[in-house]
């Protein structure tokens, strides 16, 4: 059974930097497409990013594309999040998810989440 553990959310004034954290346990995780979504509150869930197993592509969300970077380290089992230039609104708990199931939008293991605040 594949668990992800996130790491990194905080509180961050609006322009501020976050670098979120996936750890994943299990053997898969190399194999595995990855995604970031994340929740706020009163809101659908939304897509933020995903990468392939390799690494070698890269997709993100309209709302966060040229601010957010993906990425992954499969030696480490872990991927990353990195969030520049901060706004208000990309306040909401942020998800890691493992196994794609349709398109890199659907995934099969998902973490708990981490929350990301930003302070106008």
């Amino acid at each position: 059974q594949v668990q992800l553990v996130e790491s990194g959310g905080g509180l961050v004034q609006a322009g501020g930097s976050l670098r979120l954290s996936c750890a994943a346990s299990g053997r898969t995780f190399s194999s595995a497409d990855m995604g970031w979504f994340r929740q706020a509150p009163g809101k659908e869930r939304e897509f933020v990013a995903a990468i392939s197993a390799s690494g070698g592509s890269r997709y993100y969300g309209d709302s966060v594309g040229g601010r957010f970077t993906i990425s992954r380290d499969n030696a480490k089992n872990t991927g990353y999040l990195q969030m520049n230039s901060l706004k208000p609104e990309d306040t909401a708990v942020y998800f890691c998810a493992t196994e794609s199931l349709s398109n890199m939008r659907e995934y099969r293991n998902w973490g708990q989440g981490t929350q990301v605040t930003v302070s106008s």
